[in-house]
This record gives C-alpha cells, sequence and structure tokens, in this order.
C-alpha cells in the first residue's frame, strides 16, 4: 500500500475540480485524481453554452436570469444561491475569456449568444410583468463549449503546476470520528474527512492520499439508466461515498432528462439546435410542442419537453424504429447551410455518424436521454459539505459541480446553468477550501483506512459467484429507465425498492474472468457496479416518499405540485434497512412560488 500526502485532494478533472485547483495557493500542494485522463472528463460533452446575462446581443440582466432559474426550478432551488451564481456569472464568463477560452464572437468581436431553453426576458424591459419572450443568453464556442471550457482550464492547471493523477480509480473517502482545531473553531467536533483511497488503475495497487481538505468534483450517474447522454464514467462515484459514509444526499429523485438524445444511443443533441431555430415534429408533421408551451414552444425548460415528447409517443403520435422503440424528430433542414455548418457542427456530424441522417436534408430521431442530477451532495454556497437540516459543515469535505446540490437547479435545471454551476461553486470551493487549508493542520489517518476497499477488492477478485458485472447493470439500467424514469407511480416505485435490494444481494455473488493486475477494467467496472447500485437506492426512495410532481419528478399518481406538504429538499442517509428520509427549507428570498406556465 503506497501512501501520499497532500493539503488539498480533488477527485474529479472536469470544470469544477479544475477551477476549485485554480485557487489553491502557491505554498500549498494539491493534487487532482481522475479515473480518466483530464480532458476526457464528462464536461467536454456540454454542446450549447454557459448562461450569463451580458445583454451582448439583446438587452439582459442578472435578475432575469435568476428568475428563469427559480422558476425553471419549480421554485425547489434555493434562492439565495442562484442569486449567488446568476449575479456571478458575468465575471465568471468574462475571467475565461482572459483565461484563453476562445468563445464564438459576434460581428463586433464580443462573445456571440444564443437562445436556449427557458432563457427569457420581459418583452417589454420597462414592464417586468409584460408578456416574456426567449432571449440570447448562452455564450458559446459553436456546439463543442465544454470542450474548449475543459482544454482551458487544464491548461491553466499545467500552468499553475497543479499535480494529476491520472487513470487513478478513487474507491472511498476517510472519515475520522474526533477533533481538528482551527482558526474558525473551538473544534471541530464528529466526522472529519481527511484524505481517501484509491486504485491505480494501470497496476491495481490501492494507494492511501492524507490531506487536510478533500473535494468531491466526481459528476453525474447517468449510467444508472439505460439510455443517458452521460460518458461510461457517469457511474456516480462521489455520490456513493458520501451516502457509504452516513451522510445524507439531498434531492436525488431530481433526475433531467434532456429531450433530445439520439434515438437508441442516448447521445446528446444539444439544446442549441432548438436555439437556432430547430424544431420537434411528431408522425402527423405537427409542431407538437405548441399544445404544450405555447409561448416559448421548442425552448420550454427540458422537463416539460421531454414530457412533452413522451405524451405525443404514449397517444401514437411517435414514429417507430427498427428495434421497435419510438422517437420524434428534430428538424434542422430549414437552417441556413452556414449555421448548420458553423454553429452545429458537433450535433450534426453525430447525426451523419452514429445514424447515417443528414441534417440537411432530413430531420434527426431523437428521444429523451437521462442527462443530468440535480441532486446530490448537500453543500453550502461555499462548497463545505453538510450533514444535517441544520447545516452542520463536514471538516474538511467540499463538493462542487454536478455532484453537489447548493441547490441552484432545484426540481429542472435549465440549460446552460450547469456550465455556470462548476464555474462559480468551483471557484467558490476552491477559495473556502485555500482558507480553510492556511488554518489547519493535518489530522492522524485511523489504521484502517484502507480496509473497505481492500475487502471489497478482494472479495471480487476471489470470488466464484454466479453473477456477471455486466448482465446485473443491464438489469439495474432497464429497471431504472421503465420504473424510475421520465413518468413515475407508487406500484413501480415499491417494486423498485425490492428489486434495488436483491440487487444489492445479488452483487454480493458477482465475480470477474480478469484476475490480473494491469488494467484490469473487469474490477474497475464490479467497484463501479456497487456505485451505481448504492447511487439508485436514494433516487428510488426520494421519488417514492415525494407525493406530488415538481420538476423533473413527475408522479402520474400525484400530478401537482403541492407546495403546503412538498415545498421542501429531502435528505436521505443509508441505513441498514430502508433508507431515513429527513427535510430541510427551500431558501425564499425574492420570488414566491407561482404556477409554472410556458
Amino acid at each position: 500500500m503506497i501512501k501520499h500526502q497532500y493539503d488539498v485532494l480533488i477527485v474529479g478533472a472536469g470544470g469544477a475540480g479544475l477551477r476549485a485547483a485554480l485557487e489553491i495557493p502557491e505554498g500549498f500542494s494539491c493534487a487532482v485524481l481522475s479515473k480518466v485522463s483530464p480532458t476526457r472528463s464528462h464536461t467536454g460533452a456540454a454542446q450549447g453554452g454557459v448562461g450569463a446575462a451580458l445583454g451582448n446581443e439583446e438587452e439582459d440582466s442578472w435578475e432575469w436570469h435568476m428568475f428563469d432559474t427559480v422558476k425553471g426550478s419549480d421554485y425547489l432551488g434555493d434562492q439565495d444561491a442562484i442569486e449567488i451564481m446568476t449575479k456571478d456569472a458575468i465575471r465568471a464568463v468574462i475571467e475565461l475569456e482572459h483565461m484563453g477560452m476562445p468563445f464564438s464572437r459576434t460581428p463586433e468581436g464580443k462573445i456571440a449568444q444564443r437562445r436556449f431553453g427557458g432563457h427569457t426576458r420581459p418583452e417589454n424591459p420597462n414592464d417586468p410583468d409584460s408578456k416574456r419572450v426567449a432571449v440570447k443568453r448562452s455564450c458559446y464556442s459553436a456546439d463543442r463549449t465544454g470542450h474548449v471550457m475543459l482544454h482551458t482550464l487544464y491548461e491553466n492547471c499545467l500552468k499553475q503546476k497543479v499535480q494529476f493523477f491520472s487513470e487513478y480509480f478513487v474507491t472511498d473517502l476517510i472519515m475520522s470520528a474526533g477533533q481538528r482545531l482551527d482558526s474558525s473553531r473551538s473544534s471541530g467536533q464528529g466526522n472529519v474527512c481527511v484524505g481517501l483511497v484509491a486504485l491505480d488503475i494501470a497496476t491495481s495497487e490501492v494507494h492511501v492520499f492524507h490531506a487536510k481538505a478533500v473535494m468531491l468534483a466526481t459528476g453525474g450517474y447517468g449510467r444508472i439508466f439505460r439510455i443517458t447522454s452521460n460518458a461510461h464514467v457517469g457511474t456516480g462515484d462521489g455520490f456513493a461515498f458520501v451516502y457509504n459514509n452516513g451522510l445524507p444526499l439531498e434531492d436525488m429523485e431530481f433526475v433531467q432528462f434532456h429531450p433530445t438524445g439520439l434515438w437508441k444511443l442516448g447521445i446528446l443533441i444539444s439544446e442549441a439546435a432548438r436555439g437556432e431555430g430547430g424544431i420537434l415534429l411528431n408522425n402527423k408533421g405537427e409542431r407538437f410542442m405548441e399544445r404544450y408551451a405555447p409561448t416559448v414552444k421548442d425552448l420550454a425548460p427540458r422537463d416539460m419537453v421531454s414530457r412533452a415528447i413522451l405524451t405525443e409517443i404514449r397517444e401514437g403520435r411517435g414514429f417507430k424504429g427498427s428495434d421497435g422503440t419510438y422517437y420524434v424528430q428534430l428538424d434542422v433542414t430549414h437552417l441556413p447551410k452556414e449555421v448548420i455548418d458553423d454553429k452545429l457542427p458537433e450535433i450534426t456530424g453525430f447525426a451523419r455518424t452514429y445514424l447515417g441522417v443528414e441534417p440537411t436534408k432530413e430531420p434527426i430521431p431523437v428521444q429523451p436521454t437521462a442527462h443530468y442530477a440535480m441532486g446530490g451532495i448537500p453543500t453550502t454556497v461555499d462548497g463545505e459539505v453538510i450533514k444535517d437540516k441544520k447545516s452542520t459543515k463536514v471538516p474538511g469535505l467540499y463538493a462542487a459541480g454536478e455532484a453537489a446540490c447548493v441547490s441552484v437547479h432545484g426540481g429542472n435545471r435549465l440549460g446552460t446553468n450547469s456550465l455556470l454551476d462548476i464555474i462559480v461553486f468551483g471557484r467558490r470551493g476552491g477559495k473556502a477550501i485555500a482558507k480553510f487549508i492556511k488554518d489547519t493542520d493535518f489530522a492522524p489517518l485511523p489504521n484502517d483506512a484502507a480496509e473497505r476497499t481492500v475487502s471489497t477488492i478482494d472479495r471480487i477478485m476471489n470470488s466464484k459467484g454466479k453473477e456477471k458485472v455486466g448482465a446485473l447493470r443491464m438489469e439495474l439500467q432497464e429497471k431504472m429507465m421503465e420504473k424510475v424514469g421520465i413518468f413515475r407511480n407508487e406500484k413501480d416505485l415499491k417494486e423498485m425498492t425490492s428489486e434495488i435490494k436483491s440487487l444489492r444481494e445479488r452483487y454480493q455473488e458477482v465475480s470477474i474472468d480478469d484476475k490480473g493486475k494491469v488494467f484490469n477494467t473487469d474490477l474497475m467496472e464490479a467497484i463501479e457496479l456497487g456505485n451505481l447500485i448504492d447511487t439508485a437506492e436514494p433516487i428510488i426512495y426520494g421519488a417514492l416518499v415525494r407525493q406530488e410532481s415538481r420538476g423533473a419528478h413527475s408522479r402520474e399518481d400525484f400530478p401537482n405540485r403541492d407546495d403546503k406538504n412538498w415545498l421542501k429538499h429531502t435528505l436521505i442517509y443509508k441505513t441498514d434497512g430502508a433508507p431515513k428520509v429527513d427535510y430541510k427549507p427551500v431558501s425564499i428570498t425574492r420570488f414566491q412560488p407561482k404556477e409554472r406556465k410556458y
């Protein structure tokens, strides 16, 4: 077993982790661990843009952006956090420009902006109560915005000499019961985070990393579902670390399905296509979003468009594919060729490459795809992980990005707010860590720091069980898609509580064929399967207890939003039996909840 010591450890080399790393001051050591090469992190898959009310192409304000985010969240987002994010967005985007991020440009040389779902402004800017219309707020780099953002942040980290451990698979947090003195508290009582355990994928060696502070920036859990836009690394690792260490997960029932994934594959077709004028069509050739969101139509928020697509399919107005599954069409054939080639090159390239569809001549088959976790590891606005409804902090533990729940996305995230979230709260988390480590000493490592990881590896490597990783994973993904997808009901969710218990028991009998130590991806996938099962459980139980429809959580047996009983966040803790559920209030400052219409 190999030991390391760093002041700061960051798990995940996507936008949130890299942005945090840039805040660690000279004289303190910082290491970033990633199970893939940093520039393969999933931030690179974000296409359409980063939201900020720059007003470069039409009048805009951060207050309008805040209102859209609150309304888009179905009033479950914490408004104090949303105000911080939308107000800081302008500075954050200009900062990226100064770091060297190559944005698309207006003819005047300003950062170009385009329309995106759910982003609006008053039709009459002098009358805030006038009808709201779509606004150009998404700052973009063609349709590769996340890709260039990731590379820009990575290059700046290299310049700052951040240490990278690429292809290191983090398997557990190291929590220590005890006290750690620092200047902000007389003592940090209870569990403190003192490091993490990781597997070197190349050698299967177990490494123990000792630290003053750990940030989880591990991304999402899309691979819990059969159809997803997420990379294969999106296996819910960070959620599982927290859940298995007795800490809660917040609002896990809110899973965003992006309305336009490539049919069968789930590969993302960005909202940018609709922002540039693309329209959704059913098998009657109808622009069906006019029925569901008559004002903004195809640029309604994602949860509404996904439900509309599934409703069209359920009512017989979808297209039946060769594999028996159904889809609708995204039509961009009417757009000028220069728009398709210059502003949507990646999207249209995917359609050609994977489906053999020529977007300039024929519509693209699309279906909803599991895309984003609105819930996650509960944190303060400074990325500090909290462990209860009183917002008690866990000393030394931070989270940012999709793995965290601040909560700025509430029940439904608006497009472009994910890239904004990572740069705003990645930076704030990094600054909080920088302050913390200056006044904090290393707490001692427990003697059994790596015991759980070592025993898991031994069990999997030596197992003669008959269960196989691929088959169990597929069963989980199929059942989650079927019973915990876009539409949910009590019967399906109760069945899934039994299913997840059975899958957890069967997981103990998993065996792998590769018994070697060099790049044993069988072993890695087996550990990831455990993380998927652990992360699926709070999603299922959160969906079961929340007896209302809000944002992306749509209960067919409780079709209405219920502010009287459910305007609150869920906190779910792992136990030996059914998970424990608790609640904490939503922060409401400027905007009182109203019916959500577009």
